[in-house]
């Protein structure tokens, strides 16, 4: 494998594009009050937001009058959704914060150890893909979290519990992860992500969106997989009940300057966090500067967790075009570790009988 020459460059280049951007105003507040609404049919609170706009800012608006969030951004983050259970603060000092992307990026750059298996994988940093080699927003948060205040995923209901412990044995009675291209997780199948979600939350790389607006439809174009998300802002109603999609069923409306989306209708297939198929997922959408995004969510699944939790992220403007990401299900790669597997199998029945003489 090449040596990452390119390390020292991506470092750089995070602290040149956390100068491009305006710094993001992070404060400390009080602690959010819970969204307590467990009804579908009644709007949940939006957590306060960690990011301000920006005073005497005025967003720009869309030809039809509508506050344009047009353009490419990216939520590249080194935020953890959870806060560490080390961690007892809510934000960190932007000292602290430089020290934690540093000492995180060289890990990134660092060469992987020859013969290994993470070394048969390409070089994240050789093609520009290390989260330190683009740019992102200043966020001081010590999780992406805001709701609960302790920044960590609410306790489990009984059903959720359970819901958990079933799927684990699904899992268990269906074998090895490499026994068939089934028992793959669906990202390695290249099914789905979580860049795409619903929620949109960032990866170890391909972290990029576009989004455009035309009169009663947003589309969010997700460079992972190329995925697209088209979100009607007509009123109309969402999906029957009985029809459920991997994404889910987005319906989105305007509430002053913040673009809500609400999405149901999850198949179950790609459980969020362990969530069920019935998880009702708030987003919003709002331009708090010329380069920053504030997005946040609400997640509300009384199946899954004794109360609706909430976090947010900044996006951070980004350059344009997004290449196709062609990533397919048929690749050779899936036959490979299938192969590959198998091949390990045979060398260690081989190693067993010699043992054994």
């Amino acid at each position: 494998m090449s040596h990452r020459v390119l390390a020292p460059i991506g470092v750089m280049g995070l602290f040149l594009a956390a100068v491009w951007l305006e710094p993001v105003r992070v404060t400390a507040q009080a602690p959010t009050a819970p969204a307590k609404s467990q009804n579908p049919a009644t709007p949940l609170a939006p957590p306060k937001p960690a990011v301000p706009a920006k005073s005497g800012w005025t967003v720009p608006r869309t030809p039809d009058g509508q506050p344009d969030l047009q353009g490419f951004w990216t939520n590249t983050t080194y935020v953890p959704l959870e806060r560490p259970k080390n961690v007892t603060k809510q934000f960190y000092t932007r000292e602290e914060v430089a020290e934690n992307i540093k000492r995180a990026a060289a890990v990134e750059s660092e060469q992987t150890e020859p013969g290994t298996i993470p070394d048969v994988h390409y070089d994240f940093t050789q093609f520009g893909l290390d989260r330190s080699q683009g740019p992102l927003a200043l966020n001081l948060r010590t999780s992406l979290i805001v709701d609960p205040p302790d920044g960590r995923i609410p306790p489990l209901t009984a059903e959720g519990q359970k819901q958990a412990a079933e799927r684990a044995e699904t899992r268990r009675r269906m074998g090895g992860v490499t026994d068939t291209e089934r028992n793959q997780p669906l990202s390695v199948r290249c099914i789905i992500m979580d860049r795409i979600g619903p929620p949109m939350l960032a990866g170890a790389y391909n972290n990029n969106y576009q989004i455009l607006q035309v009169p009663g439809y947003v589309m969010i174009l997700v460079e992972m997989l190329h995925e697209v998300r088209l979100i009607p802002l007509d009123g109309r109603a969402q999906l029957p009940q009985t029809v459920r999609q991997w994404t889910g069923s987005s319906r989105g409306h305007w509430e002053g300057e913040t673009l809500v989306v609400e999405t149901t209708n999850f198949n179950g297939k790609n459980p969020f966090q362990g969530s069920s198929e019935n998880m009702r997922l708030i987003e919003r959408f709002t331009r708090v500067d010329q380069n920053t995004l504030r997005y946040q969510f609400t997640v509300d699944d009384p199946a899954t967790w004794v109360r609706p939790w909430s976090a947010e992220v900044p996006w951070a403007r980004t350059v344009g075009p997004l290449f196709e990401h062609a990533c397919h299900e048929g690749n050779y790669g899936l036959r490979n570790i299938l192969a590959g597997a198998r091949v390990e199998e045979k060398r260690a029945a081989e190693a067993a009988k010699d043992t054994s003489k």
